[in-house]
C-alpha cells in the first residue's frame, strides 16, 4: 500500500457540504465512489484535511488515500478526473509519505471570501458571491483588520454549535482587496473555527457599513460571546482557496 496525496477543486453549489451524509451529495461521497470505481468496487476512504458546509467552494482542498495500484503519480489526476463530475476537478497528485495526514500535518489554511457591492443581483454570481446592495467604507473595514491579527480565544467568531472546546486560534494576516465590484477577503492562519471566516467577514462588513465601530473589536473577542460579533455571511462566497504544510514553502 502507498499513500496519495491529492489537491481537490469543486463547486459547492450542488453539495450538501464535503463530508459524507447519509442520502445526500458530498464532495467526500462522489471522490471516494470515483476511487472505488478505479479499485474495480474495492472500497477506498479518503481523509480531508477538514470539512466544507453546504455551498462552500474549494481552490485547494487536500486529502490523503491508500492504494494498492502501481498506477504512475501523473496518471492519478487524469484517470480520476475522469471518473469524477463536471463540479470537482483533482488539480495534484502525488506519493507521500506512509505517515502524511491531511487533517493533522496542516500547518495553515488560507479562505477567501467574495462579497459584490452592488444594488441588483447578477444572477451568474449568484452562486460564486454575496451580494451586498450597502454602503461600504472599506478604509474603516481596513482599520479593523490589525485588531483580528494574532492569537484569540475566537469563541464570539464561531457558531455556537463548535463542538470543539479549544476555541483559540491564531490568525496570521487578513487583506482586503477591490476588484471592480468585487470585494475580495483573503483569511490565512493556524486553523479556524466552524462558521469563523463567515462570521469574521460578516464583522467586517458590518464595521465598513457603519453599523459597528472597529474599535470594539478587542471588546467583542474579550467577551466570548458569539451574539456580539455581526451576522454570518452566507456561504457561497466563501472559498477553501489553500492548506499550507511544513515542506510547502510557506
Amino acid at each position: 500500500m502507498k499513500r496519495m496525496k491529492c489537491t481537490v477543486s469543486y463547486d459547492g453549489t450542488s453539495f450538501a457540504g464535503y463530508q459524507v451524509q447519509p442520502g445526500k451529495r458530498t464532495v467526500q461521497r462522489v471522490i471516494e465512489e470515483a476511487l472505488t470505481k478505479l479499485h474495480k468496487g474495492a472500497e477506498v476512504k479518503i481523509t480531508a484535511s477538514g470539512r466544507t458546509d453546504a455551498g462552500v467552494h474549494a481552490k485547494g482542498q487536500v486529502f490523503h488515500f491508500d492504494t494498492p495500484l502501481e498506477i504512475p503519480e501523473d496518471r492519478w489526476t487524469i484517470a480520476l478526473n475522469a471518473l469524477l463530475p463536471a463540479d470537482v476537478a483533482v488539480k495534484r497528485t502525488e506519493w507521500t509519505s506512509d505517515t502524511f495526514h491531511a487533517r493533522f500535518d496542516t500547518n495553515g489554511k488560507e479562505y477567501r471570501y467574495f462579497v459584490q457591492r452592488r444594488a441588483q443581483r447578477d444572477p451568474f454570481q449568484r452562486n460564486y458571491a454575496s451580494l451586498y446592495p450597502y454602503q461600504l467604507d472599506v478604509s474603516a473595514i481596513r482599520k479593523a483588520i490589525p485588531y483580528l491579527i494574532g492569537e484569540f480565544d475566537f469563541t464570539s467568531f464561531c457558531s455556537a454549535k463548535t463542538e470543539v472546546e479549544d476555541k483559540v486560534r491564531r490568525i496570521t494576516s487578513i487583506d482586503v482587496k477591490e476588484d471592480g465590484d468585487l470585494l475580495i477577503f483573503s483569511f490565512k492562519g493556524n486553523g479556524f473555527l466552524y462558521n469563523m471566516v463567515r462570521i469574521l467577514t460578516g464583522t467586517l462588513l458590518a464595521v465598513g457599513n457603519g453599523q459597528l465601530p472597529a474599535e470594539e473589536i478587542p471588546a467583542i473577542l474579550e467577551a466570548k460571546d458569539r451574539t456580539r460579533a455581526g451576522k454570518t455571511a452566507p456561504p457561497q462566497g466563501l472559498y477553501l482557496w489553500k492548506v499550507f504544510y511544513e515542506n510547502d514553502g510557506k
